[in-house]
């Protein structure tokens, strides 16, 4: 427990992948992605139950070896590639619920597409979803000045161009730029309020946790190589 909360840790890992075939098997530093996820969960003493949501017995069983736990297998209805994380982790909060006979108050997920991860992480996300008496917090990375919002541009059928926001012809300098950030994957803290009464995995009141340093999101081949390419160098 945390702070007397039952905290429940969901790692979403399907079979399917069109970028990166069975990704979630894939290695960085020589470990599968979904490895990594669950030895940073066993790392976390405070979390009650860690569990793997997947459809694939190979997933499965490479997630049992690192320490979470598979009591269910994902319907396929909830494996496709247009599933949103709110059903998954509904689907994921109900099942241990009742398996596990006990109300979870908060539910983490970590995505074994972000191998930068680390306990403290997680740790600094739930801290802040406590002390901020927020909905959900997300761990975000800030957006390289390259591909902020206002340095968009819009192409259409005939090739014409245009900026994707329309401020963005008032910018000569990137010292203009606020700072944006994305999501990066490393930790969603949500309570079970956000996920059953709001259906959200966002809710009324969310907070964030900045995280610096070099955070690979794994996506494609040279997203692999990339992150094998911190972790030899030290990096990540």
């Amino acid at each position: 427990m945390f702070e007397g909360r039952r905290v429940l840790v969901v790692v979403p890992a399907r079979g399917g992948s069109k970028g990166v075939k069975l990704k979630n098997l894939r290695e960085v530093g020589g470990v599968p992605l979904v490895a990594l996820a669950g030895h940073v969960a066993r790392a976390l003493p405070w979390v009650d139950r860690a569990v793997v949501s997947t459809d694939h017995e190979g997933i499965a069983r490479v997630a049992e070896e690192a320490g979470l736990a598979c009591p269910f297998m994902r319907p396929v209805d909830i494996s496709g590639a247009i599933i949103s994380d709110w059903q998954v982790l509904i689907h994921a909060l109900t099942e241990m619920e009742t398996l596990d006979a006990v109300t979870y108050d908060v539910v983490i997920m970590l995505q074994p597409t972000s191998p930068g991860r680390t306990p403290e992480h997680v740790t600094a996300t739930m801290e802040h979803l406590v002390k901020g008496g927020f909905d959900a917090v997300w761990t975000l990375s800030e957006t390289d000045s390259k591909a902020h919002p206002l340095k968009q541009l819009n192409v259409s059928p005939e090739g014409g161009l245009s900026y994707y926001d329309p401020a963005g012809a008032k910018i000569i300098a990137r010292q203009q730029l606020t700072p944006v950030y994305h999501r990066n994957g490393i930790a969603y803290a949500i309570t079970r309020d956000c996920l059953v009464d709001q259906k959200s995995i966002m809710g009324a009141k969310p907070g964030a946790v900045v995280v610096e340093g070099n955070l690979p999101n794994i996506d494609t081949e040279l997203d692999l190589d990339w992150a094998n390419f911190l972790i030899a160098r030290g990096k990540a």
